[in-house]
């Protein structure tokens, strides 16, 4: 499926009202935060899906809700082996909207839900890949290296203790 040619700008303040659900498949290559973090630039599109809605909040008024969901398998380098590894990577992420950074400021602290600023034009691709960096595991690796590493499958040879060695040293008669 092709990308959808609002994603890039989605117009906020016209889609909100009626609310508004998009889904695509797009390639790593327009990503490109993401794909310098990529051991190989060939990877399978990332599918995604987005929900705009509207939430009625107890003693305030409807608040603007989207609902961002993604899958890719993405290839990163083993840490262990230095071979390409494909890491599945799933988000689930509502978000809120607000009216401005400061508000944003004042209630980060006290609401569980990730707080976005209301834009005219919002990237919604770019919080896709935002998501997606911070979704990257720190350490990449295999469960098992398909080439195992030599000193990682050598048995640990047993050297001798040093005190011991002394200790026969002064056992020695002259």
């Amino acid at each position: 499926m092709a990308l959808h040619p609002d994603a890039r700008a989605l117009n906020l303040p016209a889609v909100a009202p009626q609310g508004l659900s998009l889904s695509g498949q797009t390639e790593v290559g327009e990503l490109g935060r993401l794909l310098e973090e990529l051991e190989a630039s060939a990877a399978a599109p990332i599918a995604w899906q987005a929900h705009l809605q509207w939430r009625q909040a107890a003693g305030a008024s409807a608040q603007l809700w989207l609902h961002l969901q993604a899958q890719a398998r993405l290839p990163l380098g083993c840490q262990r082996c230095l071979a390409p590894v494909l890491e599945a990577i799933e988000i689930d992420r509502w978000f809120r909207f607000v009216e401005s950074e400061e508000v944003a400021l004042a209630e980060d602290d006290d609401c569980e839900e990730d707080l976005l600023v209301m834009q005219p034009q919002f990237d919604l691709l770019n919080l896709l890949e935002d998501e997606l960096l911070l979704d990257l595991p720190l350490v990449p690796m295999h469960k098992r290296c398909p080439d195992s590493v030599p000193e990682l499958d050598q048995p640990e040879v047993a050297k001798p203790n040093p005190f011991a060695v002394l200790a026969g040293l002064k056992n020695k008669a002259p």
